[in-house]
């Protein structure tokens, strides 16, 4: 979600690439995303090679905002046992 939370849309290869994982995995972790209705899946032809690009939702920015937020009041906790 970070990566599709900071830029408008990226594709699978590149996902894949980035994330330096396989074509499974990476569409399974999708797949749940989409299902959450967290992000978007536009495919299309660039030529004649599909293309698939993914987009996250307004509800999928906000969902990974609170998990963001979540982590940093754990990381506050943390702080302050110590």
């Amino acid at each position: 979600m970070s990566v599709l939370v900071v830029n408008d849309r990226y594709d699978f290869n590149s996902l894949k690439e980035l994330l330096d994982t396989t074509d499974g995995n990476l569409a399974s972790h999708l797949k749940a995303l989409e299902k959450e209705e967290y992000m978007l899946v536009h495919k299309s032809f660039l030529g004649r090679k599909p293309n698939t690009t993914y987009q996250a939702t307004d509800k999928g920015r906000q969902a990974f905002k609170t998990h963001l937020d979540a982590l940093e009041q754990i990381i506050k906790n943390q702080k302050l046992t110590k």
